[in-house]
């Protein structure tokens, strides 16, 4: 099994779609894929939440959710208010090695890296580590993005984990001169090439539509075709 780690420098950078975009790559070169939700905040009971996106962008990938609290909170904050458990690093833990025969297990974070799971400072830093498993970070691509993503990288090497690569989350059609200039110091940042950077919109495509736009986005590695020579080139003209 090949278990993968996605966390983002804050929210609402496209951390679920690049997870479904991961999950769809690997579900068409025949793999089987389950995503891994420690906790999912802001949303009500028995409504869909970021699974239900990747499921309906990637097919029918295996979803387990761990934890629900309804606040739009971080996980230790929501879970205080709503009365409910916090997310146990016991259970993410045996959630993982439960689905050891598949070949492709994504663990999706809530917010950034050091977002706390609970009162005593659970992180998904922690989870990666206690897993044995690389991070992808996704990043903005615009202006803020530099410090973001330094910080996250920075906290990930004060605590051994292992860089998968950055993936920028959402890529403007009309890129400002912020983001074409952030693409070189971002790779700086990481000390190695983008491993993609998914199209804007691509959350909002049909499947079949979606598959490209993942394929396109991502880079090899992660079964893409994404070439950041090119797309470092393109931005720099």
């Amino acid at each position: 099994m090949s278990t993968l780690v996605v966390t983002g420098t804050g929210t609402g950078v496209g951390k679920t779609v690049v997870t479904a975009a991961l999950a769809a790559l690997a579900r068409d070169r025949g793999g089987r894929v389950a995503v891994l939700k420690p906790a999912q905040t802001g949303v009500a009971d028995g409504a869909p939440g970021d699974l239900a996106d990747v499921q309906r962008l990637a097919g029918a990938v295996e979803a387990v959710e761990l934890a629900r609290y309804p606040d739009p909170l971080s996980p230790a904050a929501a879970a205080r208010r709503s009365g409910r458990p916090p997310v146990d690093l016991a259970a993410v833990v045996t959630a993982v090695l439960d689905r050891a025969d598949r070949d492709l297990l994504l663990v999706e974070g809530a917010g950034g890296l050091l977002v706390r799971f609970d009162e005593d400072g659970l992180t998904l830093a922690d989870v990666a580590r206690a897993v044995r498993a690389p991070v992808l970070v996704v990043a903005e691509a615009g202006l803020g993005t530099l410090n973001a993503t330094a910080l996250t990288l920075s906290a990930m090497a004060q605590r051994g984990l292992e860089l998968a690569g950055v993936v920028v989350g959402s890529w403007p059609a009309a890129p400002d001169l912020a983001a074409r200039s952030n693409v070189r110091d971002l790779e700086t940042l990481a000390a190695r090439p983008l491993l993609g950077a998914l199209a804007e919109g691509a959350g909002a495509l049909a499947p079949d539509a979606f598959l490209a736009a993942a394929r396109a986005g991502l880079g090899p590695s992660l079964g893409g075709a994404f070439d950041a020579r090119a797309f470092r080139a393109a931005a720099d003209a």
